[in-house]
């Protein structure tokens, strides 16, 4: 018998409890990335991302996550985030800036809106205003900065393993 065998289509770990992580999008300018964000919550456990913008979910790309993620739009990001803010969560964005802490140090709150900037213009001084934290990736070689769906993957990573949710018996 080998020693690994692959298993097509695995079923999902189950959560002991829903993930407190809220996903706060400002408007995508490409339908794949959001797309691609969609099918990461799907798989991660997330259930509800804000979408500011009018953006659409191509269900090719998101797949079952289409389902299962609920897609909020909303006009602007701005009312979005003191909304989350009187909700009580931690407001952390995905940028580079001045005075942001580097993923691989930075520990999320379990409540925590990740707040994540369009792909090009980023988060806007207004935005960030509004945020407690902000997270950077770093990068080491080019271009500058990562692709917006892959840095919001790295991001949602890092939370999921500070917060796995399944039952220590699994």
């Amino acid at each position: 018998m080998s020693r690994f065998e692959h298993i097509r289509h695995k079923p999902p770990t189950p959560l002991a409890t829903p993930r407190s992580i809220i996903l706060a999008l400002a408007p995508m300018r490409s339908n794949v990335n959001l797309s691609r964000i969609v099918r990461l919550c799907g798989c991660a456990g997330i259930t509800k991302i804000i979408h500011c913008g009018q953006g659409k979910v191509d269900r090719e790309i998101a797949r079952d996550a289409a389902d299962y993620v609920e897609v909020l739009q909303r006009r602007s990001l701005l009312p979005v985030l003191k909304q989350l803010r009187e909700e009580g969560y931690r407001m952390a964005g995905l940028e580079q800036t001045t005075g942001s802490t580097c993923l691989y140090e930075y520990r999320f709150s379990e409540r925590t809106a990740l707040v994540v900037g369009a792909e090009r213009e980023g988060l806007s001084q207004d935005e960030l205003d509004q945020l407690d934290d902000v997270i950077e990736i770093p990068v080491y070689g080019q271009p500058f900065s990562f692709n917006v769906a892959t840095a919001t993957t790295m991001a949602v990573y890092e939370y999921c393993k500070q917060f796995p949710g399944y039952s220590a018996a699994q």
